[in-house]
């Protein structure tokens, strides 16, 4: 159990896989200009991830190795992903028009988040168990989602705030992934 919890705060906090492993920055720069937009991207994301990564846990450990078909795995984890963005898609669509109409483009683009193929690809790496996959998953999506809120909240503030001409837009966020990032990166000092 003790180990499970590790991998959760690891995988939230300490590996952020946006701050401290850079993954997943289209949706992180894209999706989070509004914080509505933002919630509902980083929920989906949130499904899209766990979802997928026990499904490409299951399908590797099902059905690649008793075949000896290990090195299709890249593959068989990307159709996993666009299955399963295609199906939140169509329930999103379906459910909230309005909300598939705020997400736009980015909620197709979840297929290519590298984030979410590399949370699959990581917990293979590191030879977890199904339910270390899906804590591990948990904890990636959770840290995904709370940096997605965070970053719009502070970029909505910044829309208000009286920012130099030179930083507008583009450079006072990246300025504020910057910092965010540095933040973050404290969180891997707790573990000396």
């Amino acid at each position: 159990m003790a180990d499970l919890a590790l991998i959760l705060v690891g995988a939230l906090l300490v590996n952020n896989f946006v701050l401290a492993q850079f993954l997943g920055l289209c949706p992180f720069i894209g999706a989070s200009g509004r914080y509505d937009a933002a919630t509902a991207m980083s929920l989906a994301t949130t499904f899209v991830l766990t979802l997928a990564a026990a499904a490409s846990w299951v399908l590797y450990h099902g059905v690649l190795v008793p075949l000896d078909l290990t090195y299709l795995r890249i593959i068989v984890f990307i159709v996993v992903i666009a299955a399963t963005v295609q199906l939140t898609e169509l329930y999103i669509a379906s459910a909230s028009p309005l909300l598939h109409q705020v997400l736009g483009i980015y909620l197709p683009l979840i297929t290519s988040n590298c984030a979410v193929l590399g949370v699959a690809l990581l917990a293979l790496q590191q030879e977890l168990t199904f339910g270390g996959t899906l804590t591990y998953a948990i904890g990636a999506a959770l840290g995904f989602s709370g940096v997605m809120v965070l970053f719009a909240a502070i970029r909505e503030r910044l829309d208000h705030a009286a920012v130099p001409e030179p930083f507008r837009g583009a450079p006072i966020t990246l300025i504020t992934a910057g910092i965010l990032s540095l933040a973050f990166l404290g969180f891997a000092g707790m573990a000396d």
